[in-house]
């Protein structure tokens, strides 16, 4: 991992310390500039696939949330050569 961009938002407040840990550089996008981080919407549109915006995610068990991520892990995906995010990563970290 060369970079990371991520939003504003709170959860990356210690950004500074994941940055140095991973050997990363971390990028903030513009406020409501959702065309700079085109993965996390691509994925964000995944998961609203199986989690309409109008759901209560607090209403959904742990089962079927991992089901969806599962799901989600195991779709093929062009930026990828058609692999798999978990083939991905499994590879990696083997």
């Amino acid at each position: 991992m060369k970079t990371i961009t991520t939003d504003n938002g709170g959860e990356f407040a210690m950004h500074q310390y994941v940055a140095t840990n991973l050997g990363a550089s971390v990028f903030f996008t513009d406020p409501y500039s959702s065309w700079q981080k085109g993965t996390v919407e691509n994925t964000n549109k995944l998961i609203r696939q199986y989690i309409p915006k109008n759901m209560n995610i607090s209403n959904l068990n742990n089962d079927t949330i991992a089901n969806i991520l599962l799901k989600i892990n195991n779709r093929p995906r062009k930026l990828l050569q058609y692999n798999t995010p978990s083939s991905i990563f499994y590879n990696f970290v083997s």
